[in-house]
């Protein structure tokens, strides 16, 4: 069977995908990310999940999953969002950028059907959380803004069963989409995955822009936790200079209280030519963006218990002791109060610490697909 079968086959079953515009030429312009693709009937956007099919427009993932885990939030990398809780992890398949460096490839770069191996209802999803414990569901693996109108039917209804919603996304996403988007969402970590347009197009077929302005709009105008990553490629995007500029910027436009994670690289996907990321970069990292200013800097993809542990940003004392996503000390009370000073530590705690560690626990949700 063809693409195009495929498709026609599965359109039938697939809900309106929204964020498109017909064109005086007769091509549909998908508008829900920078990328404005211009599609013919049968044709699917860069991101190969949303596809035109007659004169509509298909999410063509809908209901299908490549995969459920339950994983511990620190792993998001989320480390003032309900620390030491479980949350259940889920993506598609496709992504709205093109980066060289992709260390889940195979999923958000999969052009295969049989990657979506589990079929599951936003009901089912929210159930399972439940069920498995969770305190949250985490869209990620891929890009869930591509996936934007599954993503909010789950989100929908694990919010009926009080269970939060997390996107892990690079935010390359069309003000519109994303001010719906967010709503459904209680806490986000998105990819900055440089400072410069010149990274961007070079290693991401993308702009910088849009991702700083959905940082803007998350920080300022919703009420959505957000912490920021950004994956250190040697000799790409970690100089002195590019880290200070990252640093002020988050500095001055978001505020000293949202978290930054360095997190190290390891060759992959098309970009096998570049080592390891050492130690010492991000241990430079993370120093530059605290002389600028930014409270909560911590280091990834490493070993390094002094580095990925929280500090009150008042008295200095170790709130939350991590190795890895291990929990140790705890300073904190329900509210998320230093013990020592009183102080509040920014984020979302609510009621005690989690102890889930570091596992990770495959779940099978629904059933397998066609």
């Amino acid at each position: 069977m063809t693409d195009s079968d495929l498709l026609t086959s599965l359109t039938d079953d697939l809900p309106d995908a929204r964020y498109w515009h017909r064109l005086d030429d007769g091509r549909i312009q998908c508008d829900l990310c920078p990328r404005e693709c211009r599609l013919n009937d049968g044709q699917r956007g860069l991101c190969f999940v949303r596809a035109r099919s007659g004169d509509r427009m298909v999410l063509t993932t809908w209901g299908r999953s490549s995969g459920f885990c339950v994983d511990p939030v620190e792993k998001k990398p989320l480390n003032h969002f309900l620390p030491g809780t479980p949350i259940l992890s889920f993506g598609t398949a496709g992504c709205n950028l093109s980066c060289r460096f992709c260390q889940n490839w195979d999923i958000s770069k999969s052009r295969e059907f049989d990657r979506l191996a589990d079929q599951a209802t936003p009901e089912a999803i929210a159930q399972a959380a439940t069920r498995t414990g969770c305190r949250a569901v985490a869209y990620t693996y891929n890009d869930p803004v591509i996936f934007l109108e599954y993503a909010l039917a789950v989100a929908e209804a694990c919010r009926t069963e009080g269970i939060r919603s997390v996107a892990v996304t690079a935010g390359y996403v069309s003000p519109p989409a994303a001010r719906e988007f967010f709503s459904g969402m209680d806490a986000a970590n998105v990819d900055l995955k440089a400072f410069t347009e010149t990274f961007y197009q070079r290693h991401c077929a993308g702009k910088l822009a849009p991702v700083l302005d959905t940082l803007a709009y998350l920080v300022h105008e919703t009420s959505c936790w957000v912490e920021i990553t950004t994956l250190l490629i040697p000799g790409e995007n970690d100089s002195d200079d590019e880290l200070r500029n990252l640093s002020r910027w988050v500095r001055r436009e978001l505020g000293p209280n949202v978290p930054l994670h360095f997190t190290a690289f390891h060759p992959d996907w098309k970009m096998t030519d570049k080592p390891h990321t050492p130690h010492a970069t991000l241990i430079r990292a993370r120093r530059i963006a605290m002389d600028e200013g930014l409270h909560h800097v911590y280091v990834g993809n490493v070993q390094d218990k002094a580095r990925q542990s929280t500090y009150c940003h008042c008295c200095g004392e170790r709130v939350i002791g991590r190795d890895s996503y291990v929990l140790s000390e705890w300073r904190l009370d329900d509210g998320g109060r230093c013990l020592r000073c009183g102080t509040s530590c920014p984020g979302v705690f609510d009621g005690p610490r989690g102890n889930w560690g570091a596992r990770r626990q495959p779940v099978r949700i629904g059933v397998r697909a066609a």
